[in-house]
């Protein structure tokens, strides 16, 4: 039979008010009374009912997250740090999947809402304005972490994509490419984080005096960058082009393969940049050069961040931008 309050309250001495004071920390308690209550506890091995105690004490030691996808590899690098951190600060993760569905995030965040959790993480690649908008009602503490969509109104945790293009455009220039061209998205591109990509890579090839050679594609994955192959074999093969700038690691990756599978040598034929530095970023031949996304570290921050509203403690500012950097390996050639 579990341990009741009833039942510390009885090997204690105290009264059961007592008990509930010393564990809600809601009113002093004198110490004595405090040293047998805390010792009740460990000889009879009781533990809190938490729902009970959040509605006592309007606190929660849960955080709510919603992702799209915990079988994505960055998603799980991002919770990764969220449940590690999180640990560290006493707090419990509560895991939501949505599958970039609309509607369940929006039924989560009322779910999450209803646990009284503490906070709340919301892991999306998808826009949703009514999510955000029903979280800012709800004064509930959270960070909104988008891969694709820029959330600047929303508290978040991020690098800056401007300086993250411009840094490979940089390199690809000191490496002695000027014929340059970049794959994005074609969908959003005001409303993502591609526009400030893209402005780098057009400010890069106008000093260069080259017109920018974009090309666009639907979608994140490697097959998606496959078929990006069939598309520009033209341009790489008459040599109009001796690099590629990806969006994205996997389409990077995808192009890598279908460049192997048709006799284009990367990066003595062509060099790849992609976005990202996914796990597998490292294992494919050549090993790719690409930004990197601190996605344990994002996780990380934004638990942190957290847990200084919590603590009533000075917040941060909405925005956290964590440091940039290019990670150099085999896929690009200097060609000076």
């Amino acid at each position: 039979m579990a341990v009741t309050i009833k039942d510390v309250a009885k090997r204690a001495g105290v009264s059961i008010s007592t008990v509930s004071r010393v564990i809600n920390e809601s009113k002093p308690v004198s110490p004595e009374a405090r040293r047998k209550v805390i010792k009740a506890i460990e000889d009879l091995g009781y533990r809190p009912n938490e729902i009970a105690r959040s509605l006592v004490t309007k606190k929660s030691n849960v955080i709510g997250v919603i992702v799209d996808d915990i079988g994505s590899s960055y998603v799980a690098q991002i919770v990764r740090g969220i449940e590690e951190v999180g640990h560290m600060y006493n707090y419990d993760i509560l895991l939501c999947s949505s599958y970039g569905d609309k509607e369940a995030e929006e039924r989560f965040t009322q779910l999450l809402l209803q646990k009284q959790v503490a906070a709340i993480i919301l892991l999306s690649e998808i826009y949703n304005e009514d999510v955000i908008s029903y979280l800012k009602y709800s004064s509930i503490p959270f960070v909104y972490l988008n891969k694709y969509y820029n959330v600047l109104e929303s508290p978040t945790v991020r690098i800056n994509n401007y300086l993250a293009s411009k840094k490979v455009m940089d390199f690809l220039i000191e490496y002695g490419h000027r014929r340059i061209a970049y794959v994005t998205q074609e969908k959003d591109i005001d409303i993502t984080i591609e526009k400030h990509k893209l402005l780098a890579y057009n400010e890069a090839m106008e000093y260069l005096g080259n017109t920018p050679n974009i090309y666009k594609v639907d979608g994140h994955t490697i097959s998606v960058g496959y078929e990006l192959g069939y598309k520009i074999h033209k341009d790489i093969t008459n040599n109009e082009i001796t690099a590629i700038y990806c969006c994205d690691d996997e389409i990077a990756i995808g192009l890598i393969n279908y460049c192997y599978d048709n006799n284009i040598y990367v990066p003595d034929d062509l060099s790849i940049v992609g976005y990202g530095n996914i796990s597998i970023a490292s294992y494919i031949r050549p090993k790719l050069t690409t930004i990197m996304e601190p996605y344990y570290d994002i996780g990380a921050v934004s638990v942190r961040k957290l847990s200084k509203i919590l603590a009533n403690e000075s917040s941060e500012e909405e925005t956290i931008e964590l440091p940039v950097q290019l990670v150099i390996r085999d896929s690009v050639k200097n060609i000076n």
